[in-house]
């Protein structure tokens, strides 16, 4: 048995760390599916763009957390496949949000502002945990810094809902929310290519490492 076979299979074990980092994705899986469940009802209810934008995120999240749980302990080379998975994930997301956009932009909406604005609150304050969680083990794998990609993704997104919510209000408009619902695209969209970089570059880095 090589030294490299040697290797892979003390990383599938799983110590101490691999259990903290498994119940930590625990955690923020089971937070995502609560968000998508909040933010998608309330954004039907209230005809929000940008809160079934939230609420795609948090589902396309969720997926990432579940695939990389399964990730936890594996090898290098399972990591960056759910890395790679994650990012094409959230760019298929993206691209799909982007349809619905454009059509309400033709179809056309009536967004509740005041919905908006507190749902997005309570979406950033559950972000604002997930990150807490996700702080101490983002540097312990590709699959983990897509992890907190995402999350960081989430909290730009539930910041900017909240203007395009008071701007709803001011303007009396729903053009504000179609225009955020574009920006959460964005977010989104260079959330997945930032995920299929890091990707990359762990690759790279694994290839680069000396047989013993």
């Amino acid at each position: 048995m090589s030294a490299n076979d040697n290797k892979e299979e003390s990383e599938i074990e799983l110590d101490a760390s691999n259990a903290a980092e498994r119940k930590t994705l625990l955690w923020v899986l089971g937070i995502n599916f609560l968000q998508v469940i909040v933010a998608g009802l309330v954004g039907v209810l209230a005809d929000s763009t940008g809160l079934l934008g939230a609420a795609l995120d948090n589902l396309g999240d969720a997926g990432v957390y579940a695939v990389s749980i399964y990730a936890v302990g594996r090898t290098i080379l399972a990591k960056v496949r759910v890395a790679r998975l994650s990012g094409l994930l959230l760019i298929v997301l993206g691209l799909a949000l982007l349809v619905e956009v454009l059509r309400r932009f033709f179809v056309g909406a009536e967004p509740i502002g005041l919905a908006m604005i507190v749902t997005a609150i309570a979406n950033a304050a559950t972000n604002l945990l997930c990150l807490r969680l996700l702080r101490s083990h983002r540097d312990q794998g590709v699959h983990l810094k897509a992890s907190w990609i995402f999350t960081t993704n989430d909290m730009l997104a539930n910041a900017g809902i909240v203007v395009s919510g008071a701007a709803v209000m001011f303007f009396r408009s729903p053009l504000p929310d179609l225009i955020i619902g574009l920006v959460v695209v964005g977010i989104v969209l260079k959330g997945g290519w930032d995920i299929l970089k890091e990707a990359r570059e762990a690759q790279r880095e694994g290839l680069s490492v000396p047989e013993n």
